[in-house]
């Protein structure tokens, strides 16, 4: 925070890509992590590799002058890791589903591996955790994928209470359903005492 009220904020990937977001200038990016700075570049993927337009939705690669080189003694790794443009330049795979606006600014939707295919739609957890906070009394929220036989996978969400709340799980289920599209619902809904965290604070949803 700078003098007057000028906010900056930093973020930087797996990838070593940089973004900035100057929060002053761009009250309306408050939703994404800013623009690539500094000769950093960032874009989307589909599935099958290809190269998105801005505004798709798609898995985020990005490349930087310190994006790492690879995994030490581990080739498949790194390919695993990385995106070769036509020109065989390479990138970095960030393992974040996202979407680059008009604009540049990188909006992050979650990671790809915690995104849940049910019938054959992508779901983002994100984006049913951000109703499942905005319910009373709900503290924290978490959504994973579990097996099903009827759609390959099905959301389940978690949440924690408020201090001093009562989570009634039924209701806030029917209540964020009613919220959801059709192939987003929550097949059921789980009040815990508290999130499962790294040592570091990271939300683990293993």
């Amino acid at each position: 925070r700078w003098p007057g009220g000028l906010v900056e904020i930093y973020s930087m990937t797996e990838g070593g890509v940089v973004c900035l977001l100057q929060a002053h200038e761009h009250p309306d990016k408050l939703h994404t992590v800013g623009i690539p700075w500094k000769g950093s570049e960032v874009f989307t993927i589909d599935e099958a590799g290809n190269r998105l337009p801005p505004g798709e939705v798609g898995e985020l690669v990005g490349r930087s002058a310190t994006m790492m080189s690879g995994y030490q003694n581990q080739p498949d790794k790194t390919r695993e890791a990385s995106w070769f443009d036509t020109d065989g330049s390479r990138w970095q795979r960030m393992g974040d589903i996202g979407r680059v606006d008009a604009d540049g600014f990188v909006e992050l939707l979650g990671r790809s591996k915690d995104m849940i295919i049910s019938g054959g739609f992508n779901i983002y957890p994100v984006d049913l955790e951000g109703v499942l906070l905005g319910l009373p009394g709900v503290e924290e929220a978490a959504v994973i994928g579990v097996p099903s036989d009827r759609w390959g996978e099905t959301p389940v969400g978690f949440v924690t209470g408020a201090k001093g709340a009562v989570l009634d799980t039924d209701a806030l289920l029917s209540a964020a359903n009613e919220q959801l599209g059709k192939t987003q619902r929550l097949s059921a809904l789980y009040a815990i005492e508290e999130m499962p965290r790294s040592h570091i604070g990271k939300l683990l949803k293993t």
